[in-house]
């Protein structure tokens, strides 16, 4: 069964200067979302894999951590981002909130990743 999901971002991650630190801009239509979430520690961020090649999206199997002396493995095994559906997800430490940004560490995402959700963690 094929089936097309519709999935809309609800942010971007925003690379900041202060090393470990990012930043996660939540779009204003999504701002009441963010109501008590800075009495959270950690956030799970969901992202996309934006710079995920179509084809590297075809990859089921791949060596653990890139290492070509390990047996290949399935992608549902592994932290690989080689994967169909190319979705991050980190747990991160919130520092703070600015507004519609959520200044956090610990964010293993790419500059510009779309945001797809936000959890408690």
């Amino acid at each position: 069964m094929t089936e097309t999901i519709e999935v809309r971002p609800i942010g971007q991650v925003q690379a900041a200067a202060e090393g470990k630190a990012a930043e996660v801009e939540i779009y204003a239509q999504f701002l009441d979302g963010l109501e008590g979430v800075e009495q959270l520690e950690h956030l799970w961020v969901l992202y996309w894999m934006h710079e995920l090649a179509p084809k590297d999206r075809q990859i089921l199997r791949a060596h653990p951590m890139g290492d070509r002396s390990r047996p290949k493995r399935g992608v549902f095994a592994l932290h690989s981002p080689m994967r169909p559906n190319p979705i991050g997800m980190t747990r991160v430490r919130l520092l703070r909130r600015e507004g519609n940004r959520l200044v956090v560490e610990d964010l293993d995402a790419r500059d510009g990743s779309p945001v797809l959700d936000l959890k408690s963690g």
